[in-house]
């Protein structure tokens, strides 16, 4: 047990995802105690698209992680399929990267503990309770004692968080392929009542990553075999990618229960960033950007926080405000477009419309990518 009440932290984390990694990197270079917990170990896979927008390539290289030196694909072209194989493209102006999460939170990972942050990991949290002046946050590990506590723990909440949240209907499935595919080329292929996306990563990896729903599997008697051979490789791009690619994993990595419904910025004495703010669609397009970028948001306020310059109550409405103007209408963009994905004919009329009208295509594409920060 490492309980250490007497010891007050400025902040704890609880979840070392982007979000969380990016947050406590921030706070510790700006001379704040940090304690971050992390309920898996690093480096870890995670269910993921692994498609970054080029808006965060400069916020991860002031981190301090050198995204040059690892040789990355960058990807500057998307290719969209309907069920039935009609496909379209289109050039990304501002374009992404590809990084593994296996990679990227494993090399932040390393930047947080060089820059103080006391990093836990194997060690989820339990419970957090306000108790005096500070919070004392609870975890497999013992107790501790913080001033302000922040929650990064993605799609899935923990069980003591206390807030009416829907269970989502969702499912997602991850694998990493070996097989001859553009290293500037993103694709998205549509299915029965899901998309799969497809495009390079590090290590000459390409990442396939689905999305669909808990009914479709259970359709196929909960097996996700049976659900890609019957379902997915109807699609004649993804059944290619299933009967030639290499498959690396013995396994795919799967997570459940995935919904999209609205979430609060604060709740419970918690700050909430990236996904547990607000469970962004895969189609919103770079939610691990949206994770990163409200760590900067964030950062800033706790900071002001700090120098007593924003009481509690008006980090919270400044932090709020900030992630309404910054991400409500990607993230509402993404959920409309994820109505009109995998639905045999609203999705075949809809790529046959974008192909025709090419400017409102790129600009659906735009509203998905945000400015540099």
């Amino acid at each position: 047990m490492q309980t250490n009440i007497e010891k007050i932290y400025d902040c704890t984390i609880i979840g070392g995802g982007l979000a969380g990694l990016c947050l406590s990197i921030q706070l510790a270079k700006a001379g704040y105690t940090v304690l971050l917990l992390e309920k898996n170990k690093y480096p870890f896979h995670k269910v993921c698209g692994e498609y970054i927008s080029m808006e965060s390539y400069d916020f991860i290289s002031r981190l301090g992680l050198n995204l040059d030196e690892l040789n990355l694909p960058k990807i500057n072209q998307l290719n969209i399929t309907a069920h039935n194989g009609f496909k379209i493209k289109s050039p990304l102006t501002l374009g992404g990267f590809g990084i593994s999460r296996y990679t990227l939170d494993y090399e932040l990972a390393l930047i947080a503990k060089k820059s103080g942050v006391v990093l836990l990991e194997n060690c989820p949290a339990t419970n957090v309770a306000f108790q005096n002046t500070n919070y004392i946050v609870e975890s497999t590990l013992g107790k501790f004692n913080s001033k302000l506590v922040c929650g990064s723990y993605g799609k899935i909440e923990p069980a003591f968080i206390k807030r009416e949240t829907k269970k989502g209907d969702y499912i997602g499935i991850k694998y990493h392929i070996k097989t001859k595919f553009p290293t500037d080329l993103i694709e998205l292929h549509n299915f029965k009542d899901g998309y799969c996306g497809i495009s390079m990563v590090d290590n000459q990896t390409v990442c396939l990553c689905y999305l669909t729903t808990k009914k479709n599997l259970n359709n196929n008697n909960n097996d996700i075999k049976q659900l890609e051979k019957n379902t997915l490789m109807q699609n004649p791009y993804l059944k290619k990618y299933f009967e030639e690619a290499e498959f690396i994993f013995e396994k795919p990595l799967a997570i459940s229960k995935i919904g999209f419904s609205k979430k609060e910025t604060y709740q419970n004495g918690i700050v909430m960033l990236g996904d547990a703010a607000g469970a962004i669609a895969p189609l919103c397009g770079n939610g691990m950007s949206i994770a990163m970028r409200s760590s900067k948001i964030l950062f800033e306020k706790i900071d002001l926080f700090f120098q007593n310059k924003l009481s509690k109550e008006e980090l919270i409405d400044s932090y709020t405000r900030e992630w309404n103007k910054n991400f409500s209408l990607r993230i509402k963009t993404g959920y409309y477009l994820q109505k009109l994905f995998g639905k045999y004919h609203t999705t075949l009329l809809s790529l046959r419309l974008l192909k025709h009208c090419p400017k409102l295509f790129e600009k659906l594409i735009t509203l998905t990518h945000g400015d540099k920060f």
